[in-house]
């Protein structure tokens, strides 16, 4: 067939390459329908379920989510303009897997862990990233040959920001014949050779294939995350899942992008799934500002971002959470301590509900497929404590955002995370607009790790912890139910022992709870700063409902002027608690003066 002298630059020839199959040739795959990521082709019977797929000239990626008989219905992870019955598909015969290397590290990516370096300001189908930064990282071998050596060994040690190994892959074991010599080496040079298998830096793995451990653990230690309402009121342990709903403008962006500079984990992997580019780029160029205070470098360094926003492919954002979590397990059998944001979790959800309206299925609640709460499931199980193959301990702590239409969080993807999670950060409106941060809810969220938690308090020498910790949160429920009555009857009406309990209220919110993110001196609350301010606020407290039980006016209590112990926060440094001590004498030496 002769093809068009001159094509358009729209037109099919231009944008899809080679014109469908024509004559004789139909015994090659090839496809058959084609409904935005949708793509149905004909496929051979070795083709099987999670299949990789590429598709058309362009050779855009595809996952096969389904068989009928003969017809396989391909998920499309690029724009498929152009595509058109009769192109070629070539299943690969292995599924959708992802290249896991220490290069990771300082990296931003697609959600098929593609390198977004070079690729331009939109990710273009078909159109190849640039190739990585060719690396050499420093070995030193820990075996030598001969060895005997069983899955998730180590092998060797590899100079990075944060301590990395090189392990024996999963399902492989035996005698070490070959080990490479100190050294500079790349991730894909042989380091190692384990009864025959050569074994690098680089490796494949499948995305939806957990990484088997030797034990599941109790999460029972806590991540500091260096945000007071969520340490003091809501911890959340390594190992453990959290939920952050809230609707738009409430700051869940910021919250999670506070956690990933702060917490005191090894690794943070950010997967930004649908979310605004602009957020995106604001969170890739401040952890690129900012100092990992554990190594003097960039931030960044430690840091894996996976950035599928709203203008990438919709389809992608359902592979980009099952490769952060790839990711983070391997990071995590190194015997590293690692959490995934995923912001955010509804987004993804939005993408599976529209891929199953194409499919046909049968909708559920609101339009999303029936298998939702099955898939939220089992990305939140994929967070554990473990004890690796080889010995060592492990964690990996999953942070998903969800954002709920309107701020209801009755809808099915907030209601079915509820379900799964151990912690949930619920986000305020009226907290948000009322410029207060992080906007958590005191009312709404909880911890079911805050028990045991507790019990690590204690053995790391805090017994008191649990004790201030159910202090505060009964303080916080009182002056919210006093709040109704004031607006009511007006805080004269009350009882001096209840105008106290809304004093408390206050000077909780404003010199505990309450957090600038933009403040070097706030913006991170050590465990002992924040240890310091809870005591430092109760002391007061106590003192306010000494005085007025002891007969004094509420209105002298009141009066009392209390800036000192409000602006303790920001007078001290993140890890001081000198100042905090001194502006509690301060306002105590007022209180016996009002007395």
């Amino acid at each position: 067939m002769t093809p068009p002298s001159s094509p358009g630059a729209g037109s099919r020839a231009t944008r899809a390459g080679p014109a469908p199959l024509r004559g004789n040739d139909t015994t090659r795959p090839r496809i058959l329908r084609v409904a935005g990521p949708l793509v149905e082709i004909v496929c051979p019977a070795s083709v099987a379920m999670h299949d990789l797929v590429v598709l058309g000239a362009a050779r855009l990626p595809g996952e096969v989510v389904a068989i009928h008989g003969e017809t396989a219905t391909v998920q499309a992870y690029e724009y498929t303009g152009g595509l058109a019955p009769g192109h070629l598909a070539e299943p690969q015969g292995h599924p959708l897997s992802v290249r896991l290397a220490p290069d990771l590290l300082g990296g931003v990516y697609d959600g098929l862990l593609r390198p977004l370096l070079g690729a331009g300001d939109l990710l273009m189908a078909g159109k190849p990233s640039a190739a990585p930064e060719l690396r050499h990282w420093a070995f030193t071998p820990q075996v030598a040959d001969g060895a005997r050596v069983t899955a998730g060994d180590v092998l060797g040690e590899i100079g990075a920001s944060v301590p990395l190994r090189l392990l024996v892959p999963p399902g492989h074991s035996g005698e070490v014949t070959r080990v490479a010599a100190a050294g500079e080496h790349s991730v894909d040079a042989v380091l190692a050779v384990v009864a025959g298998h050569e074994v690098r830096m680089a490796q494949s793995w499948p995305v939806r294939r957990v990484r088997p451990v030797a034990e599941r653990l109790p999460a029972d230690l806590p991540l500091n995350t260096g945000q007071r309402a969520v340490d003091l009121l809501f911890p959340v342990a390594r190992g453990s899942t959290v939920a952050v709903p809230g609707g738009f403008g409430t700051g869940k962006t910021m919250l999670l992008q506070q956690i990933a500079k702060w917490c005191d984990a090894d690794v943070i992997v950010y997967v930004g799934c649908g979310e605004r580019g602009n957020e995106m780029a604001d969170v890739i160029e401040e952890l690129t500002e900012l100092t990992d205070p554990r190594t003097g470098g960039s931030l960044a360094d430690r840091t894996v971002t996976i950035a599928n926003t709203s203008n990438m492919p919709m389809m992608a954002r359902e592979a980009s959470v099952h490769t952060g979590a790839t990711v983070a397990e391997y990071f995590r059998d190194m015997g590293l301590d690692v959490v995934l944001i995923a912001d955010s979790t509804s987004r993804w959800a939005e993408a599976l509900r529209e891929f199953a309206s194409r499919m046909g299925e049968l909708p559920a609640e609101e339009g999303y497929p029936a298998g939702l709460a099955s898939q939220l499931a089992a990305f939140y199980e994929r967070a554990a404590a473990v004890r690796t193959l080889g010995g060592a301990t492990g964690s990996v702590t999953v942070i998903g955002a969800v954002s709920p239409p309107g701020g209801d969080r009755t809808e099915p993807v907030t209601a079915h995370t509820e379900r799964f999670v151990r912690c949930l950060w619920s986000l305020d409106r009226d907290l948000a607009y009322a410029r207060h941060y992080p906007a958590v809810s005191w009312a709404e969220s909880f911890s079911r790790d805050a028990a045991a938690l507790a019990i690590a308090h204690a053995r790391a020498g805090d017994p008191e912890w649990a004790v201030r910790r159910r202090r505060v949160a009964l303080l916080l429920a009182e002056a919210d139910r006093l709040a109704d009555l004031v607006e009511l009857v007006g805080i004269t009406a009350l009882p001096s022992r209840e105008r106290v309990s809304v004093l408390a209220g206050r000077l909780l919110r404003e010199s505990l709870i309450q957090q600038n993110a933009l403040s070097p001196a706030d913006a991170y609350s050590a465990p002992e700063k924040t240890a310091a301010l809870v005591e430092a606020v109760l002391t007061v407290i106590d003192r306010c409902l000494e005085l007025v039980d002891s007969g004094a006016q509420a209105d002298a209590v009141e009066a009392v002027d209390f800036t000192p112990l409000l602006r303790a926060r920001e007078a001290a440094g993140p890890g001081e608690t000198a100042p905090v001590a001194a502006a509690r004498d301060t306002v105590l030496a007022r209180l016996k003066e009002a007395a």
